[in-house]
């Protein structure tokens, strides 16, 4: 998804530095360079910071074909668990590549273990969401054993996808072996690239077939056109009442709900109309525990809510005001931050609560949420309707803060005062110092630094509250990188 593009048109131009403009990126260029900064470093952290999301290939495959090791050649490091027996790889893991100077994210693929319904079912329930939430796919069979049942299963899922495919035949280690790779011409997917993964033989000519298979920039899926509703995903464990507050704000039953935890399998979207908007509200499966300690439906279920976080704007987080506040809350609210979303934090079921629990309450959000002290808060009831009125306006306020972008001048003037205010402790000797910076993407805020050395965590953290407390940001996570300067070039 393109995040520089607003749904409702409202945004500024595209431009290809980021979020700057030609002006503002001449004259930060400048300043780049009489820094002694290096110009295509420059250029590239830019890049880097303002692209928003990286296109995603996925790899998939049935059991055992190499889809591991060929996502360690593909990243060019060994970290993709490998091991001769199938069902290692459990959850979807997501590593950052490049290949010919393009960057791009790698999802490798598990969870083939899961046979409550039969593993032809279970390959083809994570496939499809693999192939759903990707760009493009690099489909890996193994040429020596040739195309089995469940590789034609996994072909039917990748034509009804209609995702650009490259086909990747693995454990070719010689020219003996690329008679075996011809035949898998009668797939239909296309050519069939003879690949060695253990060895890397044939994987540079595959990569360059990904790369005209990738996008330059994922698609937009913001609201259904320009001007189109924003998606409001509703997340959290299982029976703290989504689907309650669906009903509720939608005005009718819409969805089914039940005391009975994890009525809601898929995620279901509704148009509903709230403070004269309407909004697509997105009800999603409780998200239980870990995902690969889930088994079957459940298992399924977290990931159909992970590609809906995806594709939404806002993540409403409810949490149940009459229980502690639980590992598993905290681990959904990582996920909305993790995914680059605006958060809203509803504490649902508040007229049940007495003034004991409410004190309680509030020390429990102080310590184990104090990390989104910035995402706007509501105490709603969805079974009596209290409070709902203040719903859209929370949403707004995130939308708001997600969508913020400073100025580069703006901005470098508030950092030189920071740092002349509370300059970065004296470590080895040396004061690195914050020379100047950039905000290079919005949607959600994306800052790049540019510093003389290196930027401890602790005074990065710094930074990012002070940026609050000067701009806002009120409901938007903000991602901040550093580069630091290697060596100090001339003045120019």
């Amino acid at each position: 998804m393109n995040d520089q593009i607003q749904p409702d048109g409202s945004a500024e131009h595209e431009y290809e530095h980021g979020a700057l403009g030609d002006a503002e990126y001449a004259e930060f260029m400048e300043l780049a360079a009489e820094e002694g900064f290096d110009v295509e470093d420059v250029e590239g952290a830019i890049e880097e910071a303002g692209h928003g999301p990286l296109p995603v290939l996925a790899v998939v495959g049935r059991p055992n074909v190499g889809k591991s090791t060929l996502v360690n050649r593909i990243i060019g490091r060994r970290e993709a668990v490998v091991e001769d027996k199938p069902g290692v790889t459990r959850d979807r893991v997501t590593y950052e590549a490049e290949w010919s100077g393009r960057r791009f994210k790698v999802v490798d693929t598990g969870g083939w273990e899961q046979d409550v319904l039969g593993i032809d079912a279970s390959v083809a329930a994570q496939a499809e969401y693999a192939i759903e939430a990707a760009d493009a796919v690099v489909f890996v069979v193994d040429a020596k054993v040739g195309a089995t049942d469940t590789d034609e299963a996994v072909v039917r899922l990748l034509r009804k996808a209609g995702k650009p495919v490259v086909l990747a035949a693995n454990k070719v280690d010689g020219q003996s072996g690329e008679a075996d790779a011809a035949y898998l011409w009668n797939l239909g997917l296309g050519e069939p690239h003879p690949v060695s993964a253990l060895h890397g033989r044939g994987t540079g000519d595959m990569l360059d077939a990904v790369l005209e298979a990738l996008p330059e920039a994922p698609a937009q899926t913001f609201g259904t056109a320009i001007g189109g509703p924003r998606r409001i995903a509703l997340i959290g464990r299982p029976n703290v009442g989504k689907s309650s507050l669906l009903n509720k704000v939608a005005g009718e039953e819409r969805v089914v709900v039940n005391e009975l935890a994890g009525t809601t399998r898929d995620p279901v979207d509704e148009l509903i109309q709230l403070g004269g908007k309407t909004w697509k509200f997105v009800d999603t499966a409780g998200i239980r525990k870990r995902v690969h300690l889930q088994q079957g439906a459940d298992y399924y279920a977290s990931l159909r809510t992970a590609a809906a976080v995806e594709k939404a704007e806002v993540a409403v987080v409810l949490i149940d005001a009459t229980e502690s506040i639980s590992i598993q809350d905290q681990r959904i609210v990582t996920m909305a931050v993790e995914a680059g979303r605006a958060l809203v934090l509803a504490y649902n079921k508040w007229d049940t609560l007495d003034e004991e629990r409410r004190f309680y309450l509030e020390r429990e959000i102080e310590t184990e949420l104090g990390q989104v002290a910035w995402a706007p808060r509501v105490n709603v009831s969805a079974r009596t309707g209290r409070h709902m009125e203040k719903l859209v306006p929370a949403i707004e306020t995130a939308l708001e803060g997600w969508e913020t972008r400073v100025p580069t001048g703006r901005l470098n003037a508030f950092l030189g005062e920071l740092v002349s205010a509370h300059p970065h402790p004296v470590r080895g000797g040396k004061q690195p110092r914050i020379l100047f910076g950039t905000q290079a993407g919005t949607k959600p805020p994306r800052f790049v630094l540019f510093a003389s050395g290196f930027i401890e965590a602790g005074y990065r953290r710094f930074i990012e509250r002070r940026l609050r407390e000067e701009f806002g940001f009120e409901g938007a996570p903000i991602h901040l990188s550093v580069r630091v300067r290697e060596k100090r070039g001339r003045k120019k």
